[in-house]
């Protein structure tokens, strides 16, 4: 039987993802989210309002989306409590945050340049978007500006870098999800993804019908 409760948060269950961007000084930032969905070539991103990472993309208008996947779980954790700000805002302050320079020393991994931005891609993720700032909209704006926490960032994805490993044999632009395993979290606690539990019938139409035409323009 349901019963109505009201938790804390709603992480139901979403991909991890790495943001990674260029600091105003030129050095690189490098931060963990798990608010993220795609339409198309199109992507939103939920992030905090006053993150390092949030300005830097609305500086740069760029950024890239790095998805780890199970086996860089321990990497991911060393960025958990790390933030390029400073001083550390007050409300991560309270939450245990430190100030962290080195985001990529920090996490051990390696930092390898990108095609369509300045913002560098994760070489060790399997999947890696160069992605450019199309929109910004501001979450809880009907309750006040002064109110507003967080921002949904509208991305589009410029390049789609994804290792061999998990790409269909003889489909050079398909990715197959029985090989590709995201690091997942929910209610704040990692996880992957299982074998699949069911044909769908959503399978059955061919993939390049859903292809946008942006992802054919030559950025």
């Amino acid at each position: 039987m349901n019963q109505i409760c009201s938790p804390s948060i709603l992480y139901f269950g979403t991909p991890v993802v790495l943001i990674s961007t260029v600091n105003d000084n030129g050095s690189f930032n490098l931060a963990p989210i798990s608010s993220i969905f795609w339409l198309g070539y199109r992507c939103m991103i939920g992030i905090s309002a006053t993150s390092k990472t949030t300005e830097n993309i609305l500086r740069s208008k760029e950024c890239v989306l790095n998805m780890p996947s199970v086996l860089q779980v321990s990497a991911v954790d060393k960025l958990a409590l790390t933030t390029g700000s400073n001083p550390v805002p007050a409300g991560k302050l309270a939450k245990g945050y430190r100030y962290e320079a080195d985001k990529f020393g920090t996490a051990g991994l390696t930092a390898v340049s990108s095609d369509k931005v300045q913002a560098p891609r994760v070489k060790e993720c399997p999947v890696n978007l160069e992605a450019s700032l199309s929109g910004v909209h501001p979450l809880g704006i009907d309750t006040g500006i002064d109110n507003v926490r967080c921002l949904a960032l509208e991305l589009t994805i410029l390049q789609v870098h994804a290792h061999l490993s998990i790409m269909s044999e003889g489909k050079p632009d398909h990715i197959d999800p029985d090989k590709w395993r995201p690091l997942m979290m929910s209610f704040q606690k990692f996880y992957g993804l299982g074998e699949q539990v069911a044909e769908s019938r959503l399978a059955g139409i061919p993939e390049e019908k859903y292809r946008p035409a942006e992802a054919d323009i030559e950025h």
